[in-house]
């Protein structure tokens, strides 16, 4: 009897382990926003490879220190091992008579995304990459946004007690570390105290608000009087009377076209300053087209992290940002 339970029970895990993907796949790894790109040692030091690290390396607008969009790393084909294929995000580079564009999810590792690249030569290979470059970068930053998303989602606050969010029929999906600075019923500000590195007397910081629309056209135009408002109204420095925060007039932001929440929207990547202080950093802003209510919602995060690299933070806040949920 107990050897027939034995060989029942072993059945049963094989056909699991067959039949179900999850089981059978290894937790992925790697950092946030980095590639690892599957290529011969001479395509990696030619052409090709030159294309990709200009690519990946262009650098992040809006952010005070230059920091490259994406990371990578390469490795040979033959070196591609068992701990490498584990990698969150990798890009495969092949030459064969078939031109082959194709993205594949979870192939040796969950969450994964792949991303196979085929020509027949090292021009078609740097033509794909050219023509595909913007598609390119997003498949995986998408990816790394979900990423992000789920952690986040497994140790979220309920969004539900933020009379903000309420009043506003929003839902953000906000980790656990932050802590409210200003709940108004109209305006929201989150705050997470960095605490790592030389970075923890930094901050990171969500705010959420909304306003009427008035005149579709100059919306683009207006993001940055809107939030230069909201600061003087909101966001005091050490001396609320002389200091506010705004956008720093030294430069300029870069507004692009975006769609959050299936609806459309503006994002804007620049710098903020506190005005008559020395007190500065980047900030990610959606600015977000809510027709069915006639209104503007804005989610926006800003970072405070002196003498540190804040791509990472940064992108941490556009995860959080990018959750949004308009009723």
């Amino acid at each position: 009897m107990k050897k027939l339970l034995s060989i029942v029970i072993i059945t049963i895990l094989f056909y699991a382990c067959v039949g179900n993907d999850k089981i059978i796949l290894k937790e992925s790894i790697g950092k946030i926003n980095k590639v690892m790109v599957v290529a011969k040692i001479s395509d990696w030091t030619g052409d090709i490879g030159q294309e990709i690290r200009n690519s990946f390396g262009e650098l992040m607008v809006g952010l005070p220190q230059p920091e490259s969009i994406l990371s990578v790393s390469q490795v040979a084909p033959t070196g591609f091992s068992s701990m490498m294929k584990a990698s969150r995000n990798i890009l495969v580079i092949t030459e064969g008579e078939k031109e082959n564009f194709l993205v594949k999810r979870n192939v040796y590792a969950q969450p994964q995304t792949v991303l196979y690249i085929q020509g027949k030569d090292d021009e078609t290979i740097i033509k794909i990459l050219k023509e595909r470059k913007q598609e390119i970068r997003r498949i995986f930053l998408d990816s790394d946004i979900k990423f992000t998303q789920n952690i986040f989602a497994k140790e979220k606050l309920d969004d539900s007690k933020f009379a903000t969010l309420r009043n506003l029929g929003v839902s953000l999906t906000i980790p656990e570390k932050f802590r409210t600075v200003k709940d108004t019923l109209n305006f929201l500000w989150l705050r997470n105290h960095l605490t790592s590195g030389i970075a923890k007397t930094g901050s990171n910081n969500i705010l959420v608000y909304s306003f009427p629309i008035e005149d579709e056209t100059t919306i683009a135009d207006s993001i940055v009087s809107v939030r230069n408002k909201i600061g003087k109204m909101h966001i005091p420095g050490s001396d609320p009377e002389k200091m506010h925060m705004i956008t720093e007039k030294a430069y300029t932001p870069f507004t692009f076209d975006a769609i959050i929440d299936g609806k459309k929207a503006y994002e804007t990547r620049g710098k903020w300053e506190v005005k008559n202080d020395f007190m500065a950093g980047p900030f990610l802003n959606y600015t977000i087209l809510d027709k069915k209510n006639n209104r503007i919602v804005v989610v926006e995060g800003f970072t405070y992290a002196p003498s540190v690299n804040k791509r990472a933070f940064l992108f941490e806040l556009e995860a959080i940002a990018k959750s949004i949920k308009i009723d």
